[in-house]
């Protein structure tokens, strides 16, 4: 039995004062100029062409590259005062670097109701994406608090039934006046088919499809670029997942998500992209690359495995002999647990050992 990647929790989406002054502060002018420039692009064309991807300054990697420099400089002191009786490689000094080096990619920002409740989730979404317009960056975030989210797996929680279309509703209410990226519920289409055991009870297929159609159907009036999670290439088969998309609003969307937490190899997520796209009336993808370096090995093991690689940065694709791919993004923050599973913390807490393995793996 397949078991779905889990999507860990998004610990690393702190706000703070600044980002929030600036959500405050969001001019009208810019707002105007983003309506005019970027809420129009031909369904042909790459709307993420071009764009820079913005780089939260609160993300667990910019923390833990903060601390790995402050104890660097802590410890050079001390070696200055005490010298080593012999000259030993500074570890903490190629640590720190490959941390700043990570904290430095862009990744996406996962809203959930346990971070991002009701009563404050609009302005933290507003807080992001004004921030990313202060820097002339797409912000790309991840809607993650369907009911029954993770069908009571790793990442287990979400919304009830009345109060998830609330809550989105709220986060729409954000992205109206300035451009972002949204991926819609990972997970949630690919585990309507079953294949991750009994946690996904029968006859919750149509309700779970209906939330994520009535998400969709939420951002069609803001300026989000929607991409709905379309699992990945060792889980569902192309015409199951196209069938869910139908179902889910493909048409009302970009495209749809690939590889969200995953370990699949760039080749076999094209290809299942491309085969996906085809089925959907040529709807686009992305792929997250943030973990896929050396691919998912001869297991297929998607619970934090070891010998996996950070892989493509994120960035449009230009070149490519898919018209469909639009972007290779970090989607799932590397170095967050994706459970209790091979010596990792809970779901989504940020673990520095693995982040550092998956930069060294990489030649970072």
């Amino acid at each position: 039995m397949h078991q779905t990647p889990n999507r860990g929790p998004r610990s690393g989406s702190r706000l703070g004062p600044g980002l929030l002054g600036l959500a405050l502060a969001a001019p009208i002018a810019a707002m105007l100029f983003f309506v005019g420039s970027f809420a129009f692009v031909p369904a042909s064309e790459n709307p993420l062409s071009g764009r820079s991807f913005f780089t939260s300054p609160d993300s667990d990697a910019a923390a833990a590259a903060d601390d790995a420099a402050a104890s660097g400089a802590d410890s050079g002191a001390a070696d200055a005062a005490t010298p080593a009786p012999s000259a030993q490689p500074d570890t903490s000094a190629a640590e720190a670097a490959a941390l700043t080096r990570l904290a430095a990619q862009p990744t996406a920002t996962w809203i959930l109701p346990e971070r991002h409740p009701l009563a404050t989730v609009q302005a933290d979404v507003s807080a992001i994406v004004t921030a990313a317009q202060a820097e002339g960056a797409l912000p790309v975030i991840v809607i993650y608090g369907i009911p029954n989210r993770d069908c009571g797996n790793y990442s287990a929680g979400g919304l009830s039934d009345a109060d998830y279309p609330v809550w989105v509703d709220a986060i729409a209410a954000a992205l109206v006046a300035q451009p972002s990226v949204v991926i819609v519920e990972p997970d949630a289409l690919a585990l309507t088919t079953g294949t991750a055991g009994a946690g996904c009870a029968n006859g919750t297929a149509d309700t779970t499809i209906g939330h994520v159609r009535a998400t969709v159907d939420a951002l069609a009036g803001t300026l989000a670029t929607v991409y709905i999670d379309g699992g990945h290439s060792n889980w569902v088969k192309p015409a199951v997942m196209a069938a869910l998309l139908d179902r889910a609003g493909i048409d009302s969307a970009r495209g749809f998500a690939t590889n969200v937490s995953n370990y699949n190899a760039d080749a076999a997520e094209r290809a299942y992209g491309d085969a996906v796209s085809k089925r959907v009336g040529g709807a686009h993808y992305v792929v997250d690359t943030s973990r896929n370096g050396n691919g998912n090995g001869s297991t297929g093991e998607w619970c934090n495995p070891t010998g996996r690689a950070l892989g493509a940065v994120p960035g449009a694709v230009t070149g490519s002999t898919s018209t469909a791919h639009d972007a290779n993004l970090w989607i799932k923050p590397p170095g967050e647990s994706d459970g209790l599973c091979n010596g990792g913390p809970a779901a989504g807490q940020w673990w520095p050992e693995r982040a550092l393995e998956l930069a060294q793996n990489a030649g970072w």
